[in-house]
């Protein structure tokens, strides 16, 4: 979507946008669920867990970054990434109003 673009909608619902672009990857979905069930991940440890390239989920996780899902530590020569409460809670929000929000009424 061009900048231009953004100007039409409101920063919720960009920031929706964002968030749900990021989100909306299978790999990137993966990497979350995995970084959640070792409560913290060293990027190595994807690389073999999901057989993709140490390129490609560099930039995958890069992508989380973005949207502050994840953070992640400098240890030795590896970095160690684990989910951000405070944005994972957000989001959650977040999405649990964007679909409480609206009531359909009729059936199409």
């Amino acid at each position: 979507m061009g900048l231009t673009k953004k100007e039409f909608f409101t920063d919720e619902q960009n920031k929706l946008a964002a968030t749900l672009k990021a989100l909306s990857h299978p790999a990137r979905i993966a990497i979350l669920q995995h970084i959640i069930s070792q409560d913290a991940c060293i990027c190595n440890d994807l690389v073999h867990e999901l057989g993709l390239a140490q390129a490609t989920i560099s930039q995958h996780l890069k992508e989380l970054k973005n949207i502050g899902i994840i953070k992640g530590n400098i240890e030795g020569t590896s970095v160690c990434y684990c989910i951000d409460e405070k944005v994972w809670k957000q989001i959650k929000i977040e999405l649990n109003h964007f679909f409480t929000d609206i009531k359909i009424e009729k059936s199409c």
